[in-house]
């Protein structure tokens, strides 16, 4: 079984990629079944796991086998992989689904197919490997399809350049990945999971010099896995691909932002937590990172007017929620902020897909409005994924949301205090940005000039069937896993795939702090209605005289402009200064171009021989005779 989980996506790409040569409804229908036996497979072991605690470790075969170095290619089934395996086949299987109404209308769709399963394959290869080599086998993999799936519309320039973009920012993490597992390897002389976390407790005191600086061994390794996990999770400095990767078609912004490559960094971070628990420094620096990111996407998604672009900044701060949670040492909160996020977060994509597919790929929500009677079931589904993101209670997002706040408030640090405050204040955030989305999509005058309003309709049925089971994991996946996550046996369940080195607290918390959140999100319903719908006056006047805060907010804190003028403007003049004078200059000049220079010239030389008149070859002969007598007798 746990064979097919991982093997079925791949074999599933094959038969999309080559089934197009039988019938392009071949290709899609082999790809979502199979992946959806995958889903299915995978739900069976997480509830063995939970009932019977039923785990293990297959090795399919060895990998590398070299000196004393060995890699397997395994399959390890942990609580901890057992999770992700739910979130990434269940939520891809959806995905798979809803493409067969979305991209009915393109030509290249068993590509796309083909593509979304090898997708969901290496991303299972990550998280059920029991070693970094075939963890960063991949993530690397990982990388190479949301290139090919970001740019999967490679004739629009915009698609292509977001998935370049894409393709380089990630390589930033993955050399930071490298090298922490180069460290690894050099110092423990092992690379499998369960040696490394064994022994980690020994390197504690160990000082390396790294650049010229005395550094702590295991606070260095950590750094870089998280600047590793920084990469792939979009964090602040190393976000920057997240928003651009929304030109890519919508069910592959579902798939990163909800299960796969994004979710990838928290994974590694929780994965590696028998290392990160030996670093303060290095726990406190994804604390920071993870809070600044919250807030951060947070305050943008207030103004962008793109509609995916706003989705995917709520996922780039849910991701800061995931690390500063981590940072404070919950890591089990954070997986199942994790768990919840990929039910309303893909809800929330998909739905958004619906929306851009009414008005025929519109996606600016200036466009929109007045439609919820047009669109009765995307705009319930809309409602459950907005309300679920806002952390709305009892919904699967107020549970694990606010458990990241009530366990930063619980760490009793400084830290963990500036977190709660930060996770108290995105959450407001989060509801306004949320609401402005949703009312402004279906709610207030029909607003597009291009299509009438009678031409909007409600998407297919196959469209519509995953928003069934993802709203039904928006509303329920919380309360129904909340003991099993972060209750006050949920030791039993993770085992030792997690380590807390400390005990995690499940003290009192105050009723007003307790309350303050929910508060804060139930008030952001009418601000927002009024504010976006009643009397939007207010808000463009305030707009008009802020204009400085608010082009800071709609540019994106100029990070993207920062980048352009200290990186890329001067590695375009330095490449284009070595293209000028080192490859055409020198290397073009003295090589293939000079010599095919000197052959044309020869050969113009030589062609004044070729006359046509006897006396002028005989000249030649005579002249070639008389060079070898000379040679001949001088010899």
């Amino acid at each position: 079984m746990e064979y097919a989980i991982l093997f079925l996506p791949l074999f599933g790409s094959l038969l999309g990629y080559f089934g197009k040569s039988f019938t392009n409804y071949f290709a899609e229908i082999s790809t979502c079944i199979l992946v959806s036996i995958s889903a299915i497979l995978s739900i069976i072991v997480f509830w063995n796991g939970i009932q019977n605690g039923v785990y293990g470790n297959y090795i399919i075969f060895e990998w590398i086998s070299s000196g004393g170095f060995t890699a397997n290619w395994s399959i390890n089934i942990d609580p901890l992989s057992s999770v992700m395996l739910v979130v990434v086949t269940f939520v891809s299987a959806l995905v798979h689904i809803y493409s067969i109404g979305y991209m009915s209308h393109d030509p290249h769709k068993p590509r796309f197919m083909s593509y979304l399963s090898l997708f969901t394959f290496s991303m299972l290869a990550l998280v059920v490997s029991d070693n970094f080599l075939q963890l960063f086998f991949g993530w690397e993999g990982v990388g190479l399809c949301s290139y090919l799936l970001i740019g999967f519309w490679y004739k629009k320039e915009t698609a292509n350049n977001a998935a370049i973009k894409a393709f380089i920012v990630n390589r930033i993490g993955d050399f930071g990945l490298a090298i922490a597992i180069f460290l690894i390897f050099f110092f423990f002389g092992t690379i499998s999971f369960e040696e490394v976390f064994q022994t980690s407790s020994q390197f504690t005191d160990t000082k390396i010099e790294f650049f010229g600086f005395e550094s702590n061994l295991i606070t260095l390794i950590c750094i870089f896995l998280f600047i590793g996990a920084m990469g792939k999770s979009a964090q602040f400095l190393l976000h920057t691909w997240l928003p651009d990767a929304m030109e890519g078609p919508t069910p592959v912004s579902a798939l990163i932002h909800a299960a796969t490559m994004v979710t990838a960094g928290v994974f590694l971070v929780v994965r590696c937590s028998p290392i990160f628990e030996y670093s303060q420094v290095a726990l406190n620096l994804v604390t920071i990172v993870g809070m600044t990111t919250a807030i951060f996407a947070a305050s943008v998604a207030l103004v962008q007017n793109d509609i995916k672009k706003i989705v995917a900044y709520s996922t780039c701060s849910q991701l800061g929620y995931m690390f500063f949670a981590a940072g404070v040492g919950a890591y089990h909160v954070a997986m199942f902020h994790l768990f919840t996020h990929a039910f309303f977060k893909a809800l929330l994509f998909l739905g958004a897909g619906s929306v851009i597919h009414a008005f025929k790929d519109e996606q600016d929500i200036r466009n929109m409005g007045g439609v919820r009677k047009r669109l009765p079931f995307t705009y319930l589904f809309m409602l459950l994924g907005t309300l679920a993101l806002t952390g709305f209670p009892f919904l699967s997002g107020f549970y694990s949301k606010d458990a990241i706040i009530e366990f930063a408030y619980l760490k009793n640090s400084t830290l963990g205090n500036y977190a709660a405050t930060v996770g108290i204040f995105t959450a407001f955030l989060t509801s306004i940005y949320s609401w402005r989305l949703f009312f402004k999509a279906f709610h207030g005058p029909y607003n597009n000039k291009k299509i009438p309003i009678n031409e909007t309709h409600e998407s297919p049925l196959v469209m519509l069937t995953p928003l069934v089971f993802l709203g039904i994991g928006a509303v329920f996946s919380g309360y129904i896993f909340k003991s099993t996550f972060i209750g006050n046996h949920s030791n039993e369940f993770w085992q030792s795939s997690i380590l807390f080195l400390n005990d995690i607290k499940h003290d009192a918390i105050p009723l007003w702090f307790l309350s303050l959140t929910p508060a804060l999100v139930l008030v952001a319903i009418p601000i927002s209605f009024y504010f976006f719908i009643t009397n939007p006056n207010v808000l463009r006047d305030f707009k008009n005289t802020n204009l400085p805060l608010y082009n800071f907010l709609l540019n994106k804190w100029y990070i993207d402009e920062l980048y352009e003028k200290v990186f890329v403007i001067p590695a375009k003049k330095i490449g284009s200064f070595f293209w000028k004078k080192g490859d055409v200059g020198i290397i073009d000049k003295f090589g293939p171009d000079g010599v095919s220079k000197l052959v044309k010239i020869i050969s113009n030389k030589t062609g004044r021989f070729q006359t046509g008149f006897i006396y002028d070859y005989a000249f030649v002969m005579l002249l070639g005779l008389s060079i070898l007598l000379t040679y001949l007798i001088l010899k």
